[in-house]
């Protein structure tokens, strides 16, 4: 018995995960939860698989367990634009399609090996009803999205260079030996050539503190 315990911990460590956190961040109980998981589902998604195109519609937003997922928009050119990331405990949807049932702004897709928890919009709308104050958490989490997307526009439509990407290693601290240059810029605004001088000009500036 102790053995197939183990075992049933080790295959469901990602709903553990997501129970873990959700207990830290909103009154949620284990019972309730209990109760709220049967609208939930795990996956594993391999690098490069993507999960939403631009125009389609979702139900489902992915809080992350293991890996790193990106939300991103393709130009006319085809150029990327990467909007967020997503790296461990991290969540990644699009609200969009998610709450207003209009079609995805832009795309997902797997920069990881990934294990993820799907939560879908009837997850959310029982954790109301079975716990009221956790609509209190969805209250936050939507505001503290529109405070991200201020500061991504602000920073993009004023900062410099080397201060949007300060401003990126503080909100992403462990992310840059794990994507590309490329995609950096991408989420900055700026060319890799920009970017590879503003990291230049950081390190030569550190060498002499």
């Amino acid at each position: 018995m102790a053995f197939l315990s183990k075992l049933y911990k080790l295959l469901n460590w990602r709903m553990q995960a997501f129970e873990n956190y959700l207990k830290h961040h909103t009154p949620i109980t284990g019972e309730q939860f209990t109760v709220l998981k049967q609208e939930l589902k795990e996956k594993n998604y391999p690098k490069g698989r993507i999960l939403l195109h631009e125009g389609e519609s979702t139900n489902v937003s992915y809080f992350v367990c293991k890996g790193l997922l990106r939300a991103y928009t393709l130009d006319n050119q085809g150029k990327e634009h990467t909007i967020q990331f997503a790296p461990e405990n991290w969540w990644l949807g699009d609200r969009n399609s998610f709450y207003f049932k209009e079609p995805a702004a832009f795309n997902i897709d797997v920069l990881e090996d990934s294990e993820v928890v799907i939560v879908s919009k009837n997850f959310l709308d029982s954790a109301m009803e079975l716990c009221p104050d956790f609509g209190k958490y969805n209250v936050y989490l939507l505001h503290n999205s529109i405070r991200y997307m201020q500061r991504r526009i602000n920073q993009l439509l004023a900062a410099s260079a080397e201060e949007r990407y300060l401003d990126f290693i503080r909100l992403y601290p462990k992310l840059t030996l794990r994507i590309s240059q490329i995609m950096i810029a991408s989420y900055l605004g700026i060319t890799p050539e920009s970017l590879s001088r503003v990291r230049k000009e950081l390190a030569r500036r550190n060498s002499y503190l």
